[in-house]
């Protein structure tokens, strides 16, 4: 049963498998097929489980807007543009990114164990979510990968020493596998914070964290608003800040380049703008086999390294040095046992999306009891 608290927001907090049902059945009763319907909520839910809302089932309403706009295809599938043997183009066509770049995955992942490499360009895919995941899913196979991912024609961030918005939260994401222990994985948005994590902050009623947004007139802001209030255009800004800020900038334009042109799909302009609810992402793709190297003691290298990175000596309330991926680890298994809190605004727009898709009360009402 969802636990609901008040401070220092009201939510509920509910279980994975009883989440991971719920989501299942609103793409279903909206038409998606069984197995489509399955990756979405395996998709979000692990995100959640991660510790990453911002890119859990707080995204299904505005999927459910774009599907009811036609913008977001149900049941559709990677479409093969062009093969060139360790190069895939990969068309998404607006379908659910979490079927297209699972597929995608699989595809470079057979080409990468075959001949050592592989490169995808994937594009024009609806939304792929949490990229971590499609790194994990290459780790799992033992697989080393990194990922460069715009936001096709929808920029939230002002570049370095610029007020506007001119691209994408634009994530990169790189990982390494470790044989019987969770891979590295360093997955982060070159904003300062993802979008998402702003519209989690606005559906709280909470303010962002300083030196993430500016308002309108490039003036500094912590109102989540300054992006999610109607009328309102402010902008995110680079991670790295007014100091370093030229770094995430310059890797931010290097994704959309990577992921937006040379997938073959598009990078962001005044031409290329969406105005939808849709969010369209291309990827670039580099997925290796590390056998194809020669480096036999890469794992004997990689943890000598590890001992020696959490040995340094700590700053004062510092437990712990945290490689990446560890802090999602540690939350998906706090999570895992106790539940998934979702504050009370996203619950509310989720059983919202669940009426639009179809889903009787009486349906939902079985998993707001659960």
């Amino acid at each position: 049963m969802p636990k609901h608290n008040i401070d220092p927001y009201s939510e509920v907090i509910i279980g994975m498998d009883a989440l991971r049902e719920f989501v299942v059945s609103i793409w279903q009763a909206a038409g998606s097929a069984s197995r489509e319907a399955a990756l979405v909520a395996d998709h979000l839910v692990e995100a959640n489980l991660a510790g990453h809302d911002s890119h859990g089932v707080g995204m299904i309403p505005r999927y459910m807007r774009a599907c009811r706009e036609g913008e977001l295809k149900l049941n559709s599938h990677a479409q093969l543009v062009r093969d060139a043997g360790a190069v895939l183009t990969i068309e998404g066509a607006r379908g659910f990114g979490q079927v297209i770049a699972f597929e995608a995955m699989e595809r470079g992942i057979e080409r990468a164990r075959r001949l050592g490499v592989c490169a995808i360009g994937l594009r024009n895919a609806h939304h792929i979510g949490r990229i971590g995941h499609w790194a994990e899913q290459c780790a799992r196979a033992g697989l080393v990968s990194f990922h460069f991912v715009n936001v096709a024609g929808d920029p939230l961030v002002a570049p370095f020493g610029g007020i506007d918005r001119r691209f994408g939260t634009n994530p990169f994401c790189a990982a390494f596998p470790r044989e019987g222990r969770v891979p590295l994985v360093l997955d982060f948005a070159t904003s300062a914070v993802a979008a998402g994590k702003v519209r989690v902050a606005f559906n709280k009623g909470v303010e962002t964290p300083a030196g993430v947004l500016i308002d309108v007139d490039g003036r500094p802001t912590r109102d989540p608003g300054a992006l999610f209030s109607e009328g309102q255009h402010g902008a995110l800004l680079a991670f790295g800040g007014a100091v370093a800020g030229h770094k995430g900038s310059g890797l931010a334009a290097m994704c959309e380049i990577f992921a937006g042109a040379l997938s073959g799909g598009f990078t962001s302009r005044t031409e290329t703008l969406v105005t939808s609810n849709a969010i369209v992402n291309c990827m670039l793709s580099v997925i290796v086999d590390p056998a194809a190297f020669d480096a036999p003691d890469k794992d004997k290298e990689a943890d000598a390294f590890v001992h020696w990175l959490k040995a340094t000596r700590r700053v004062e309330g510092v437990d712990e040095v945290l490689l990446p991926g560890e802090r999602e680890d540690a939350t998906r298994r706090e999570r895992t046992e106790t539940g998934v809190p979702i504050d009370m605004t996203s619950w509310a727009q989720i059983i919202d999306a669940a009426r639009a898709a179809g889903m009787t009360d009486a349906a939902i009402a079985q998993y707001e009891a659960r």
